[in-house]
């Protein structure tokens, strides 16, 4: 049976777009549902960075691109991008936490976009997704990135555990799951 649901693919095929569509129908629904989603920050045609904005509409940076290359040891760097944990944990922990409160009569949807490199610079956010996988109360809608280089530890522990079922987003099918999809994010409430 599983409890959470969550998307996978390479960058650029949809994922954060389908999840912002079962985002708007479960809204539609009245389902009880919060998180975040990471967006691309672009400036004359060209990407700058990502944001992070949550469900309520607050938005702050995840990284930018650093434009020196002698940037400090400390700086957690995916690429060219710095990534700020900082402005990420700030607007990212209160949501995970709240929507881990409440009661636990309705189950609550937490998005998170996404479990990727950039997020997993911040061990408070490793900490908050083990416990909602771990808790009852809350299904997680989530992307996670595919297998590429080292392998992210949270992200091979979450594609491999018996209760979350993985969609595979591809160009063929990423215009008619949409369906499949929130029927499995319906069934883990139930």
């Amino acid at each position: 049976m599983s409890r959470h649901v969550f998307l996978t693919g390479p960058p650029g095929i949809g994922k954060t777009t389908l999840i912002q569509k079962v985002t708007q129908a479960l809204k539609s629904s009245d389902v009880p549902i919060d998180g975040f989603y990471t967006e691309e920050v672009k400036e004359g045609g060209r990407r700058r960075g990502f944001d992070v904005v949550t469900l309520s509409g607050k938005r702050g940076p995840l990284s930018r691109v650093s434009s020196d290359s002698s940037a400090s040891r400390r700086e957690c760097r995916v690429g060219q991008y710095v990534v700020d944990v900082a402005s990420f944990e700030q607007l990212v922990l209160p949501v995970l936490r709240n929507v881990n409160q409440g009661s636990d009569a309705e189950k609550k949807i937490c998005v998170i976009d996404e479990i990727g490199k950039m997020e997993l610079f911040s061990q408070a956010f490793i900490q908050a997704v083990r416990q909602m996988l771990a808790g009852s109360g809350t299904v997680v809608l989530g992307t996670i990135p595919i297998p590429k280089g080292k392998p992210l530890d949270l992200v091979e522990e979450i594609r491999s555990r018996r209760d979350v079922e993985v969609f595979t987003i591809s160009k063929e099918n990423r215009n008619s799951i949409l369906q499949d999809i929130l029927a499995a994010v319906e069934s883990c409430r139930q």
